[in-house]
Protein backbone atom coordinates (compact mmCIF):
# COMPACT_ATOMS: atom_id res chain seq x y z
CA UNK A 1 0.00 0.00 0.00
CA UNK A 2 1.50 3.29 -0.65
CA UNK A 3 2.14 5.63 1.57
CA UNK A 4 2.22 9.43 3.04
CA UNK A 5 5.06 8.10 5.80
CA UNK A 6 8.37 10.31 4.12
CA UNK A 7 10.73 7.67 5.01
CA UNK A 8 8.96 4.82 3.59
CA UNK A 9 8.11 3.04 0.23
CA UNK A 10 5.32 1.23 1.31
CA UNK A 11 3.25 0.26 4.41
CA UNK A 12 2.52 -3.44 4.63
CA UNK A 13 -0.60 -3.80 7.30
CA UNK A 14 -1.23 -7.64 8.08
CA UNK A 15 -2.62 -7.05 11.45
CA UNK A 16 -4.34 -3.93 11.93
CA UNK A 17 -6.10 -2.62 15.12
CA UNK A 18 -4.96 -1.53 18.41
CA UNK A 19 -5.96 -0.08 21.85
CA UNK A 20 -4.39 3.09 23.17
CA UNK A 21 -2.09 2.93 26.05
CA UNK A 22 -0.10 5.91 26.41
CA UNK A 23 -0.35 9.93 25.74
CA UNK A 24 0.27 9.75 22.22
CA UNK A 25 -2.57 7.52 21.55
CA UNK A 26 -5.15 10.59 22.44
CA UNK A 27 -5.13 11.52 18.53
CA UNK A 28 -4.38 8.45 17.14
CA UNK A 29 -4.71 9.13 12.96
CA UNK A 30 -4.83 4.76 12.68
CA UNK A 31 -8.27 4.86 15.10
CA UNK A 32 -9.03 7.71 12.54
CA UNK A 33 -8.45 5.74 9.75
CA UNK A 34 -9.85 2.89 10.78
CA UNK A 35 -13.75 4.15 10.96
CA UNK A 36 -13.52 5.73 7.56
CA UNK A 37 -12.70 2.07 6.52
CA UNK A 38 -15.16 0.34 8.59
CA UNK A 39 -16.92 -2.94 7.01
CA UNK A 40 -14.81 -2.42 3.60
CA UNK A 41 -10.89 -3.75 2.73
CA UNK A 42 -11.25 -5.99 5.64
CA UNK A 43 -11.75 -3.91 8.26
CA UNK A 44 -14.88 -5.07 10.86
CA UNK A 45 -18.01 -2.93 10.89
CA UNK A 46 -18.25 -0.16 13.63
CA UNK A 47 -18.14 -0.04 15.96
CA UNK A 48 -15.15 -2.45 15.94
CA UNK A 49 -13.49 -1.44 13.59
CA UNK A 50 -10.06 -0.94 15.19
CA UNK A 51 -10.35 -4.50 17.00
CA UNK A 52 -6.79 -5.95 16.18
CA UNK A 53 -7.88 -7.87 12.83
CA UNK A 54 -5.42 -10.54 10.89
CA UNK A 55 -5.75 -10.05 7.21
CA UNK A 56 -4.37 -13.67 5.89
CA UNK A 57 -4.78 -12.31 2.50
CA UNK A 58 -2.17 -9.72 3.37
CA UNK A 59 0.78 -11.83 4.08
CA UNK A 60 2.48 -12.24 0.82
CA UNK A 61 2.52 -9.01 -0.38
CA UNK A 62 6.18 -8.58 -0.15
CA UNK A 63 6.60 -11.57 -2.52
CA UNK A 64 4.89 -9.20 -5.44
CA UNK A 65 7.22 -6.04 -4.57
CA UNK A 66 10.19 -6.79 -6.94
CA UNK A 67 11.79 -3.82 -6.64
CA UNK A 68 13.64 -3.37 -3.18
CA UNK A 69 11.61 -1.04 -1.01
CA UNK A 70 11.48 0.30 2.68
CA UNK A 71 8.80 -1.26 4.18
CA UNK A 72 6.80 0.00 7.82
CA UNK A 73 5.15 -2.98 8.78
CA UNK A 74 1.76 -2.71 10.76
CA UNK A 75 0.86 1.05 10.28
CA UNK A 76 -2.47 0.77 11.06
CA UNK A 77 -2.19 -1.04 14.63
CA UNK A 78 1.20 -2.39 16.65
CA UNK A 79 2.59 -5.82 15.49
CA UNK A 80 2.95 -6.97 18.83
CA UNK A 81 -0.76 -6.41 20.77
CA UNK A 82 -1.32 -9.19 23.30
CA UNK A 83 -4.52 -9.53 20.76
CA UNK A 84 -2.06 -10.62 18.33
CA UNK A 85 -1.24 -14.76 18.38
CA UNK A 86 1.89 -16.10 17.90
CA UNK A 87 1.39 -18.17 15.00
CA UNK A 88 0.51 -15.45 12.71
CA UNK A 89 3.91 -13.28 13.95
CA UNK A 90 5.73 -16.51 13.54
CA UNK A 91 4.35 -15.92 9.81
CA UNK A 92 5.05 -12.94 9.22
CA UNK A 93 8.41 -13.00 10.53
CA UNK A 94 8.97 -15.51 8.18
CA UNK A 95 8.07 -13.65 5.67
CA UNK A 96 10.12 -11.01 6.07
CA UNK A 97 13.20 -13.37 6.70
CA UNK A 98 12.43 -14.59 2.99
CA UNK A 99 12.19 -11.30 1.28
CA UNK A 100 15.34 -10.15 2.56
CA UNK A 101 15.55 -7.70 -0.77
CA UNK A 102 13.28 -5.63 1.11
CA UNK A 103 13.85 -3.28 4.31
CA UNK A 104 11.21 -3.64 7.05
CA UNK A 105 10.69 -1.42 9.75
CA UNK A 106 8.82 -2.54 12.70
CA UNK A 107 7.63 -0.80 15.49
CA UNK A 108 5.95 -0.78 18.99
CA UNK A 109 5.07 0.73 22.36
CA UNK A 110 4.97 -2.94 23.71
CA UNK A 111 8.70 -4.01 23.86
CA UNK A 112 8.55 -6.17 26.54
CA UNK A 113 6.14 -8.46 24.36
CA UNK A 114 8.82 -7.60 21.00
CA UNK A 115 11.13 -8.83 23.58
CA UNK A 116 9.34 -12.27 24.47
CA UNK A 117 8.13 -13.36 20.86
CA UNK A 118 11.84 -12.50 19.51
CA UNK A 119 13.16 -14.80 22.24
CA UNK A 120 10.56 -17.20 21.38
CA UNK A 121 11.83 -16.68 17.86
CA UNK A 122 15.09 -17.17 18.87
CA UNK A 123 14.93 -20.73 20.64
CA UNK A 124 12.12 -22.06 18.14
CA UNK A 125 14.76 -21.44 15.09
CA UNK A 126 17.60 -22.21 17.22
CA UNK A 127 19.68 -18.75 16.41
CA UNK A 128 22.75 -19.19 17.49
CA UNK A 129 22.80 -23.12 17.94
CA UNK A 130 23.29 -24.39 14.60
CA UNK A 131 25.51 -22.79 12.51
CA UNK A 132 27.03 -20.28 15.03
CA UNK A 133 24.61 -17.60 13.30
CA UNK A 134 23.11 -14.54 15.21
CA UNK A 135 19.94 -12.43 14.75
CA UNK A 136 21.69 -9.87 12.52
CA UNK A 137 22.58 -12.36 9.73
CA UNK A 138 19.63 -14.40 10.25
CA UNK A 139 17.23 -10.96 9.77
CA UNK A 140 19.48 -8.62 8.20
CA UNK A 141 16.39 -6.63 6.67
CA UNK A 142 14.48 -6.10 9.66
CA UNK A 143 15.12 -3.15 11.83
CA UNK A 144 13.04 -2.85 15.42
CA UNK A 145 12.06 0.17 16.92
CA UNK A 146 9.74 2.06 19.66
CA UNK A 147 7.82 4.80 20.16
CA UNK A 148 8.59 7.51 22.44
CA UNK A 149 6.22 10.51 23.06
CA UNK A 150 7.42 12.07 26.34
CA UNK A 151 10.42 11.49 28.71
CA UNK A 152 7.96 8.74 30.50
CA UNK A 153 8.32 6.21 27.81
CA UNK A 154 12.03 6.01 27.84
CA UNK A 155 11.71 2.76 29.42
CA UNK A 156 10.78 1.39 26.24
CA UNK A 157 14.36 2.34 24.66
CA UNK A 158 15.82 0.35 27.26
CA UNK A 159 13.82 -2.72 27.03
CA UNK A 160 14.03 -2.03 22.93
CA UNK A 161 17.86 -2.51 23.38
CA UNK A 162 17.72 -5.55 25.21
CA UNK A 163 16.08 -7.27 22.34
CA UNK A 164 18.59 -8.67 19.89
CA UNK A 165 18.05 -6.99 16.06
CA UNK A 166 19.82 -5.95 13.26
CA UNK A 167 19.28 -2.21 13.71
CA UNK A 168 17.20 -0.14 16.95
CA UNK A 169 15.43 2.82 16.03
CA UNK A 170 13.14 4.92 17.65
CA UNK A 171 10.16 7.28 16.29
CA UNK A 172 9.79 10.24 18.63
CA UNK A 173 6.32 10.63 17.36
CA UNK A 174 4.34 12.58 18.66
CA UNK A 175 6.59 14.83 20.38
CA UNK A 176 4.77 15.98 23.28
CA UNK A 177 7.77 16.98 25.99
CA UNK A 178 11.64 17.30 25.89
CA UNK A 179 12.94 14.67 25.05
CA UNK A 180 16.42 13.24 26.86
CA UNK A 181 18.14 10.30 24.39
CA UNK A 182 21.77 11.05 25.69
CA UNK A 183 22.00 7.96 27.56
CA UNK A 184 21.37 5.49 24.62
CA UNK A 185 22.75 7.31 21.23
CA UNK A 186 25.91 5.21 21.71
CA UNK A 187 23.24 2.24 20.96
CA UNK A 188 20.91 3.83 18.45
CA UNK A 189 20.90 3.30 15.11
CA UNK A 190 18.43 6.18 13.37
CA UNK A 191 15.97 8.53 15.58
CA UNK A 192 12.97 9.84 13.31
CA UNK A 193 11.27 12.58 15.31
CA UNK A 194 8.01 14.29 14.44
CA UNK A 195 4.88 16.29 15.34
CA UNK A 196 1.28 15.33 15.51
CA UNK A 197 -0.92 15.88 12.72
CA UNK A 198 -4.44 15.84 12.87
CA UNK A 199 -7.38 17.29 14.12
CA UNK A 200 -6.90 18.54 17.85
CA UNK A 201 -3.15 18.25 17.25
CA UNK A 202 -1.02 19.07 20.42
CA UNK A 203 1.98 21.70 19.51
CA UNK A 204 5.39 20.30 19.21
CA UNK A 205 7.94 23.38 20.69
CA UNK A 206 10.81 23.85 18.21
CA UNK A 207 13.09 23.06 21.16
CA UNK A 208 12.28 20.01 21.65
CA UNK A 209 13.05 19.30 18.17
CA UNK A 210 16.31 21.28 18.09
CA UNK A 211 17.70 19.19 21.23
CA UNK A 212 16.99 15.81 19.79
CA UNK A 213 18.27 16.76 16.56
CA UNK A 214 21.66 18.75 18.41
CA UNK A 215 22.17 15.21 20.51
CA UNK A 216 21.99 13.32 17.32
CA UNK A 217 24.36 15.19 15.51
CA UNK A 218 26.61 15.32 18.36
CA UNK A 219 26.34 11.68 18.95
CA UNK A 220 26.68 10.46 15.38
CA UNK A 221 23.08 8.98 15.10
CA UNK A 222 21.17 9.89 11.52
CA UNK A 223 18.45 11.88 12.31
CA UNK A 224 14.95 12.55 10.31
CA UNK A 225 12.82 14.78 10.91
CA UNK A 226 9.40 14.23 9.68
CA UNK A 227 7.41 17.53 10.16
CA UNK A 228 5.87 19.82 12.58
CA UNK A 229 2.37 18.17 12.55
CA UNK A 230 -0.30 20.39 13.01
CA UNK A 231 1.41 23.76 14.28
CA UNK A 232 4.55 25.21 12.64
CA UNK A 233 6.64 27.49 14.46
CA UNK A 234 5.75 31.53 13.93
CA UNK A 235 8.70 33.53 11.79
CA UNK A 236 10.29 36.26 13.35
CA UNK A 237 9.83 39.28 11.34
CA UNK A 238 11.93 42.04 13.50
CA UNK A 239 15.84 41.67 14.97
CA UNK A 240 14.87 42.25 18.00
CA UNK A 241 12.06 39.75 18.06
CA UNK A 242 9.22 42.31 18.53
CA UNK A 243 5.82 40.14 19.17
CA UNK A 244 3.55 43.25 18.00
CA UNK A 245 4.92 42.82 14.73
CA UNK A 246 4.34 38.63 14.76
CA UNK A 247 1.30 39.38 15.68
CA UNK A 248 0.24 41.73 13.24
CA UNK A 249 1.30 39.52 10.45
CA UNK A 250 0.52 36.42 12.36
CA UNK A 251 -2.60 37.00 13.55
CA UNK A 252 -3.84 33.39 14.17
CA UNK A 253 -0.40 32.89 15.70
CA UNK A 254 -0.60 31.63 20.06
CA UNK A 255 1.87 31.61 22.77
CA UNK A 256 0.83 28.05 23.04
CA UNK A 257 3.58 27.42 25.33
CA UNK A 258 3.45 30.38 27.61
CA UNK A 259 7.19 31.67 26.52
CA UNK A 260 7.17 33.51 23.92
CA UNK A 261 7.26 30.93 21.49
CA UNK A 262 4.48 31.66 19.10
CA UNK A 263 3.04 29.19 16.89
CA UNK A 264 0.88 28.79 14.01
CA UNK A 265 -2.11 26.45 13.47
CA UNK A 266 -1.51 24.62 9.96
CA UNK A 267 -4.79 24.80 7.92
CA UNK A 268 -6.04 21.24 7.01
CA UNK A 269 -4.85 19.63 3.97
CA UNK A 270 -1.75 21.81 4.06
CA UNK A 271 1.24 20.43 4.81
CA UNK A 272 3.62 21.66 7.79
CA UNK A 273 7.09 21.46 6.42
CA UNK A 274 10.03 19.50 7.31
CA UNK A 275 12.91 22.25 7.51
CA UNK A 276 14.32 22.31 10.96
CA UNK A 277 17.01 25.08 12.01
CA UNK A 278 17.03 25.77 8.07
CA UNK A 279 17.36 22.55 6.60
CA UNK A 280 15.99 19.32 5.94
CA UNK A 281 16.81 16.45 8.07
CA UNK A 282 16.73 13.07 6.08
CA UNK A 283 19.47 10.69 7.50
CA UNK A 284 19.01 6.97 7.90
CA UNK A 285 21.15 3.99 8.33
CA UNK A 286 23.10 2.28 6.00
CA UNK A 287 21.06 -0.97 4.59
Amino acid sequence: MSTGIEYVDETWNPVTGCTKISLGCTNCYAARMAKRLAGRFGYPEKPHEFDVTFHPDKLEEPLHWHKPRVVFVCSMGDLFHEDVETTFLQEIFSMMQTCNNHVFLVLTKRPKAMAEFMAWWLYAYRIGEKDGSSIEQVLPNVWLGVTIETQDEMWRVEELLEIPAAKHWVSAEPCLSTLDFTPWLDQLNWLVLGGETGPRARPMHPDWARQVKDDCVAAGVPFYFKNWGGWHPAVWLTEDGDIAAIRAEHDNSEDVFGDRTYMLPVPRRQKSGRTLDGQQWNEMPDG
